[in-house]
């Protein structure tokens, strides 16, 4: 019987083989679990306290946003119980404000821990604590147990008080916020200023950075929440806001200041200010509710400067629908109708109200006025103060009269009211580069150019300790330089022994 040959089954088996291969190179890993990923989160709060690096906290709470919402009471369970010995006093008192913890405390469902992995045999650094007990007020607050989450938080900050540990600032700051929120949830916000005013003293003379810049940002919320303006300036004039914090509380504190100028009439501080916050936010996908709220405030302080809003704002994925009031009251400013601009403000005012910026929109009225006043200059050399009226739904000529006069005062429109006649007469057009109006603008953008500079210059990161390897290298260049002088007077030294 002749031999057969097996070579097309090899090679059929080869290529089901490498397709295999393929299909399982392109296949995307499975995301971690929670309780890996907490795990994971503990090894990088351990090697940032080891190596005194703080980004690789930010780096874990950064995940804190999506990592809270996949919480359950077994999850924080399993963590505890791999992360602490098992007879430790601090794991019996976080496993008792865990909802539905057995009385056995480290053994569940009668099945020791250290059957699944190995027990540890000390007690966790204590910002690894800390953290696990921001996740656990985060999963209180998140399942609406409002008041048990209030005494886990209290407890919380006394312990970070006596720990003292500048390594535990980042987390810190969260759990300040996590306090604010709970105080906001009952509706007793107002109850926790005393103990964020006397937390900030604190942490100013401990010159604890992040928790100082978070507090600060907490009693602004405050204070704006119940419209005390006037002591949140006074707040702002008195403090120093650290500029080592990490981006967001910065521009949360840009954002809060906006605000406070926007209020006290100073809308180019204002305008700076809200710039500042929005280039500063995260990403408009991370966090869209800080990013509408700054977009809608800066929108409302650009008007009131006399600046029309870019359309492509309002396209923003993340800013149409909630924007939608506001471009609304843009096209009734641009128009310069008082009518259009009245029946917007009573449709969205339930929403401006909520925004709280009902009192800026309001404002916008006279910029109404003075819009629609110079589209009449530019399209009548000559109309009546009662064809004004008329035109712009005023009560009467006197009121036409007076925002004519106050209008040509300030410069708005080129025209002179003849009284005998009852009517105004307009000026020619003016060139947009007619006094100092376009060098104040070019003025304004050189500023923010180099501001943008500076503060990219400031976030840089060098390596750590590359100037003593400067220092080395010239040290050793120097030392040769002496063994090389050295060399060359022995050298000399020798030929006039020589001669």
């Amino acid at each position: 019987m002749p031999d057969v040959e097996m070579k097309p089954a090899a090679d059929a088996e080869d290529k089901k083989e490498n397709s295999a291969k393929d299909t399982e190179e392109t296949t995307p890993p499975l995301p971690p679990s929670p309780l890996a990923e907490i795990k994971a989160n503990v090894v990088l709060i351990e090697r940032a306290i080891s190596t005194l690096e703080p980004r690789f906290t930010h780096r874990v709470l950064r995940s804190l946003t999506a990592l809270r919402r996949k919480l359950t009471p077994e999850i924080i369970r399993d963590a505890v119980q791999d992360l602490y010995p098992k007879d430790s006093a601090s794991a019996r008192v976080l496993l008792g404000w865990i909802p539905g913890t057995p009385s056995s405390g480290m053994e569940v469902d009668g099945t020791p821990a250290s059957s699944v992995t190995p027990v540890p045999t000390s007690e966790p650094v204590p910002e690894v604590d800390v953290y696990l007990r921001l996740l656990l007020v985060h999963f209180l607050l998140t399942t609406g147990e409002v008041a048990k989450s209030r005494e886990l938080v209290l407890e919380t900050v006394k312990k970070m008080q006596l720990l003292n540990r500048r390594s535990m600032d980042p987390i810190a700051a969260k759990i300040w916020f996590a306090v604010q929120q709970i105080y906001e949830a009952e509706g007793k916000l107002e109850e926790a200023r005393p103990l964020f005013l006397t937390a900030q003293r604190t942490a100013a003379l401990r010159q604890d950075d992040e928790s100082q810049a978070s507090l600060i940002n907490r009693l602004l919320h405050n204070y704006i929440s119940y419209s005390l303006y006037d002591q949140a300036d006074l707040l702002v004039s008195k403090t120093t806001f650290p500029q080592s914090a990490a981006n967001p509380q910065i521009a949360r504190y840009h954002y809060y200041l906006g605000r406070i100028r926007a209020v006290q009439l100073n809308y180019t501080e204002a305008h700076a200010n809200l710039q500042q916050a929005i280039r500063r936010s995260p990403p408009a996908k991370l966090a869209p509710g800080f990013y509408q709220a700054a977009q809608k405030l800066f929108v409302l302080v650009e008007l009131l400067m006399g600046e029309i809003p870019d359309r492509s704002t309002f396209r923003h994925p993340v800013l149409e629908k909630p924007l939608a009031a506001y471009f609304d009251v843009v096209k009734a400013v641009r128009s310069g109708s008082l009518s259009q601009f009245q029946a917007t403000l009573t449709k969205h005012a339930g929403q401006f109200e909520t925004d709280k910026t009902h009192t800026l929109v309001v404002r916008l009225r006279q910029n109404v006025i003075k819009t629609g006043i110079r589209r009449l200059s530019l399209a009548y050399s000559r109309i009546s103060l009662r064809e004004i009226c008329v035109k712009l739904h005023l009560d009467s000529e006197e009121d036409a009269e007076y925002i004519v006069g106050k209008a040509i005062r300030d410069g708005v429109i080129d025209a002179k009211i003849v009284h005998e006649k009852g009517w105004m007469e307009c000026g020619g057009q003016k060139s947009a580069y007619h006094g100092s109006e376009a060098s104040n603008v070019f003025a304004r953008r050189i500023g923010y150019c180099l501001e943008l500079h500076n503060t990219s210059v400031k976030a840089m990161r060098y390596p750590l300790n590359a100037h003593k390897k400067e220092l080395q290298d010239a040290e050793g260049a120097r030392e040769r330089e002496k063994e090389l002088a050295k060399e060359i007077a022995e050298g000399e030294m020798e030929e006039d022994d020589e001669v």
